[in-house]
């Protein structure tokens, strides 16, 4: 997979006909149930808020995956607010973020562990943005950024979407991480969100994200039961970890296919019920 000059990772371009059934799942387990469900009500005026950031030319096509998850959040009585490349600027991000229940992001990830060494706050962990409105150069805003100037509601749920790094994955082509570098990553990735008010930090490298949704707005299910409601689990090789970098919350990986494919995660306070975050 090619890397841009700033060092941008870009999200797995995997498709399969597996991957085609599980979002036609995810669909219609969004949509079929919206008239049984009283949890609607009850989420109504949450705020969503869905960025995405340049990816080149897969830009439009992160754009159209995103404006799906922000019809089906719209469809539970959230308001949503829809920042896209060219103008997902910092500015724009930090500003309309702020009190968000929900914080959904795709595009680039610039995580660590990875090959871009050295380590450092600023452009690690965090978001890959315009560098300013209209263009689309990319700019890393890393978790410094993110853990002292985004402030999200408190109980919310970050979900990174087709993300190199967040859910402990390598870079599309560049093989198969340990399982102590993806640990790492997906510690490192969750931390700075974390300190935002957010209670957990959904990451999925491949597939769509819409079972996180369905299962906020519609269930009283806890983070981990949404987390394994996901149609695309595998479970074979799941395995858990107490966090060293935000102590005292857990993470889950979930490899798929093979015990090094780590395109699933989630971290952060697993027990808490998507009733607690409606709430």
């Amino acid at each position: 997979m090619p890397v841009t000059p700033e060092g941008a990772q870009r999200a797995s371009r995997h498709r399969t006909f597996r991957f085609i059934a599980v979002v036609a799942m995810a669909a219609v387990l969004a949509i079929g149930g919206l008239s049984t469900h009283p949890q609607v009500a009850e989420a109504a005026g949450k705020k969503v808020v869905i960025v995405v950031g340049p990816v080149g030319s897969a830009t439009s096509n992160y754009i159209y995956n995103a404006k799906k998850l922000a019809a089906q959040a719209r469809s539970y009585g959230a308001t949503v607010y829809e920042i896209y490349s060219p103008h997902a600027t910092w500015s724009r991000v930090r500003s309309l973020s702020q009190g968000a229940n929900v914080f959904i992001y795709l595009g680039h990830g610039n995580g660590w562990p990875s090959p871009y060494g050295p380590y450092q706050q600023y452009t690690k962990d965090g978001l890959g943005l315009n560098a300013s409105d209209g263009s689309s150069a990319n700019k890393y805003y890393g978790e410094y950024y993110v853990s002292r100037y985004l402030n999200f509601a408190p109980n919310s749920v970050v979900i990174l979407n087709r993300l190199c790094y967040a859910s402990g994955n390598n870079e599309w082509g560049s093989g198969y991480p340990t399982k102590s570098t993806a640990i790492k990553r997906v510690d490192n990735y969750g931390a700075g969100f974390l300190r935002t008010g957010a209670r957990a930090v959904f990451a999925e490298a491949i597939d769509s994200v819409s079972y996180v949704l369905y299962g906020l707005f519609r269930t009283s299910q806890t983070i981990k039961q949404i987390f394994y409601s996901d149609p695309a689990r595998d479970t074979r090789y799941d395995f858990s970890f107490s966090s060293v970098r935000t102590p005292g919350n857990v993470g889950i990986l979930d490899p798929l296919q093979a015990s090094n494919h780590y395109w699933r995660s989630v971290i952060g306070s697993l027990g808490m019920t998507a009733a607690t975050w409606r709430g």
